[in-house]
């Protein structure tokens, strides 16, 4: 058997991997993370990292009787924070939760695995690692409710074949059930819902205290270059945008564009943010070798979001690192900055982030 540190969040997910994983004989060793602000936690009931999950996390742990280790990685999380709000600052839509994944979660916590001469690293994640010929592949949780495969699309490739995903072959039910038979204390836990270091799941707030010269009054204009409104800064708004907008209109109107240079949100209508072309950079293939293009596969744009069918190529002069994606169809609201993830039926092929000239 084998000796596996498992990133214990204080939930039942993680809980219940690391009891399924003592079961079946390894040696199991829990670690909770420490990321953002413990001080706020009491104004985030259903955030993750707070001092209440770490608190759980350790109940679990002396339920199980497995060693238990808290670390502060605060100071790592800090590039996460200020990705954020760098996203943000430029007008375009950001994705911390495959961020922390890609920088802490599946990097720097892989690296005390290895201080610690853990063999494998196991998570709560509603995903799974399938054995190819020539080398693992992430695929889909058996739950498409709860799949997290697409928050994993660009963690590195090279980790794979040190992950495993206890829960990834179980149902959410089925995880609860596993964990009132086990009698964990966190069994009917509510699930996290917000990002770890959004007070109060209003990401406006922390964009007002980093970067508050992005929350100025601008105009609202729509794609003719008119006025028709008034903003409380560019950075409060996203593309696909529709509600809190304050404008009255015969249509509906969505945001089309934020622009940091002019300070200005750009309205139009639902067809003008249907889109059938963009680009993937930092493309990261969750495969051994790059793939033969044209590649013809599915393209998941956000989280919950339809695969939808695409033929992936080679962008010309970006380098290596960026790829070309053109849909069968076109969709709506594709936002830059955004996670896209490319599936093969349910197994991740690759993954980077939305890009659009």
């Amino acid at each position: 058997m084998a000796r596996v540190l498992v990133a214990m969040s204080g939930g039942v997910d993680s809980s219940v991997a690391a009891h399924l994983l003592q079961k079946q004989g390894h040696e199991v060793i829990g670690a909770f993370l420490r990321l953002g602000d413990g001080g706020q936690a009491a104004e985030k009931s259903r955030a993750c990292c707070t001092v209440e999950d770490a608190i759980d996390a350790r109940r679990v742990a002396d339920l199980l009787e497995i060693p238990f280790y808290s670390f502060n990685y605060a100071d790592q999380f800090r590039k996460v924070i200020d990705y954020f709000v760098d996203e943000y600052r430029d007008g375009r839509t950001p994705n911390p939760c495959a961020r922390c994944n890609q920088w802490i979660k599946f990097d720097v916590f892989h690296d005390l695995a290895r201080d610690l001469e853990a063999d494998f690293v196991a998570t709560g994640h509603y995903t799974r690692v399938l054995q190819a010929d020539d080398g693992p592949r992430l695929a889909r949780g058996v739950d498409t409710d709860k799949d997290q495969s697409y928050f994993l699309a660009t963690v590195p490739y090279s980790v794979l074949k040190e992950c495993i995903f206890p829960v990834g072959n179980l149902s959410k039910t089925e995880v609860r059930n596993l964990a009132g038979e086990a009698n964990l204390p966190v069994v009917q836990k509510a699930e996290s819902q917000e990002i770890c270091f959004v007070p109060a799941n209003d990401y406006r707030r922390v964009i007002r205290k980093e970067a508050p010269e992005s929350l100025q009054q601008g105009d609202i204009i729509d794609e003719e270059g008119d006025k028709i409104g008034t903003h409380e800064g560019y950075a409060a708004y996203t593309v696909g945008q529709r509600r809190g907008l304050g404008i009255a209109a015969g249509e509906p109107r969505y945001v089309v564009k934020t622009d940091r240079q002019t300070n200005q949100v750009v309205l139009g209508p639902r067809d003008s943010l249907l889109e059938e072309q963009f680009q993937i950079s930092e493309i990261n293939w969750l495969r051994p070798t790059v793939p033969s293009f044209p590649l013809h596969c599915t393209v998941q744009i956000r989280h919950g979001g339809t695969p939808q069918p695409c033929t992936v190529t080679m962008n010309n002069g970006k380098g290596s690192d960026q790829v070309e994606v053109r849909l069968d169809s076109p969709i709506f609201a594709i936002a830059a900055g955004q996670v896209a993830a490319l599936y093969q039926e349910d197994v991740v092929i690759g993954g980077g982030w939305i890009e659009k000239d």
